[in-house]
């Protein structure tokens, strides 16, 4: 019985194609929304970098926080009205869950930073979040350590 090469050359150019196509890495992700993307965020003196990061709705971020500086930093997410809220929490006028030295113990939506150390959030956005990500230590947030979270 003899092979028939042009048919047996266009199922393997087929198969190639198919294999190609399956580990091919383009800009669209098909899996938006169920896997999880890092953004890796540098803490500084009285700065964040970067200080603004696009995400999509659905989306899953895991940040990780590295305190480049010399003073211990917060990150906190919520809306400007959470962002007010945690900072009349830092300044001890709110009810949070603080450890013994009055800072935010890793409770939901917020973390500390030792300096030289490194700490991790993850959060999953929503369509029409306007969330930010603030520093509450003193002074911190007023002198604009802060990141703009776009949503979509």
């Amino acid at each position: 019985m003899a092979r028939n090469p042009i048919r047996f050359t266009t199922a393997l150019f087929a198969v190639a194609v198919l294999t190609l196509a399956a580990c091919g890495d383009d800009d669209t992700d098909s899996t938006a929304g169920s896997g999880t993307r890092t953004i890796e965020i540098e803490m500084r003196d009285i700065e964040f970098s970067p200080d603004e990061v696009q995400v999509e709705p659905g989306e899953t971020v895991r940040f990780v926080f590295h305190n480049r500086g010399a003073v211990l930093h917060d990150a906190f997410i919520g809306d400007e009205a959470a962002q007010d809220e945690h900072e009349m929490e830092m300044r001890g006028g709110g009810d949070m869950d603080m450890d013994d030295e009055g800072h935010d113990d890793g409770g939901e939506g917020g973390i500390t930073v030792e300096p030289g150390e490194t700490g991790e959030l993850t959060h999953t956005f929503r369509e029409g979040d306007e969330l930010l990500i603030g520093c509450h230590e003193e002074g911190h947030y007023e002198a604009g350590m802060r990141i703009t979270i776009n949503v979509g």
